[in-house]
């Protein structure tokens, strides 16, 4: 692996590949031990010639965003982290078609379609996660999901070859896509929205983010909801009503305030999270016949 690592730096240099990079510092969890490499692709060609290398040499690799949605092992991750965040995340606005590059984030591609007087976006204006991943999950939240919004999305297959869906071939449900069953690398977005009126989209955006403020542990550690909607019911009120609000295992907690949300309160280890996950899972299912699905992706060594 560190010849290959001495490629990526040819390719994208020394600067942008961070070696035996902590984890914890590019999750909102705060949790993860070293990768052999944290690589940073400032553009397209540099992540194909990258996944290329990585595919040719057989080198376990994951790709990163904003790491709003992940849990990383203490231990570290013995593969190579492509993190496609800041350094690649031009937004631009040509009327009502806003193109927004994978490392955009979401919350900041809202706002300036908001600012353009643009609506249809405002249910991502908290999401803390980038573009690339929002399309992979379809992300949403208060009613709006990617799915509504998205035109075309550009990716990278496992062989570097570029390839565009468009909405109706990305296959959108819950919290899932086509891109993310074939484990395929969001490049860009073209998303198409409405012209509205400036105070309402503004109203909507502050109405929304007070709910958040106001009902999700957005204060702490976290990777979000721990948990997917199960059909029929929701995972906060099933986890609430077991009893298990506030539970403590070593350092990670179920939210006081919402009850889905397994939060960071003390330094918590990645054995602290799963074995919580655990916890919460094994009781809601004796309880109500429930299996809940964990939402946060669950990385090993």
């Amino acid at each position: 692996m560190d010849k290959t690592i001495l490629e990526i730096q040819k390719i994208i240099g020394i600067e942008s590949v961070l070696l035996n990079e902590p984890m914890k510092n590019h999750t909102s969890f705060k949790i993860g031990g070293p990768a052999r490499a944290v690589v940073l692709p400032r553009n397209v060609e540099e992540i194909q010639k990258i996944i290329k290398l990585l595919d040719e040499n057989n080198i376990k690799h994951y790709i990163l965003g904003n790491g709003t949605n992940v849990l990383f092992p203490d231990d570290g991750y013995n593969g190579i982290v492509i993190k496609i965040a800041k350094q690649f995340s031009d937004i631009h606005i040509e009327g009502n078609v806003v193109y927004a590059q994978a490392g955009a984030l979401l919350s900041k591609v809202s706002k300036l379609a908001a600012k353009a007087t643009l609506t249809g976006l405002e249910f991502a204006s908290g999401i803390p996660g980038s573009i690339g991943g929002a399309v992979v999950m379809n992300a949403g939240a208060y009613g709006g999901e990617m799915k509504d919004v998205i035109v075309e999305a550009t990716t990278i297959d496992q062989n570097g070859n570029l390839m565009v869906f468009k909405n109706g071939e990305l296959d959108f449900g819950y919290r899932r896509s086509v891109i993310k069953n074939k484990g395929y690398i969001v490049i860009s977005a073209k998303i198409q929205i409405e012209n509205g009126n400036s105070h309402d989209i503004y109203a909507l955006m502050d109405e929304l983010d007070e709910k958040r403020t106001t009902k999700q542990p957005v204060h702490l550690p976290s990777a979000g909801s721990t948990f997917k909607r199960p059909d029929g019911y929701y995972a906060g009120k099933l986890i609430q009503d077991a009893g298990l609000k506030g539970l403590v295992h070593g350092g990670a907690m179920v939210s006081e305030l919402h009850s889905g949300f397994i939060v960071n309160v003390n330094n918590a280890t990645y054995e602290d999270v799963i074995t919580l996950i655990e916890i919460v899972r094994k009781t809601v299912k004796e309880k109500y016949s429930v299996d809940l699905e964990p939402e946060v992706k669950i990385i090993e060594r």
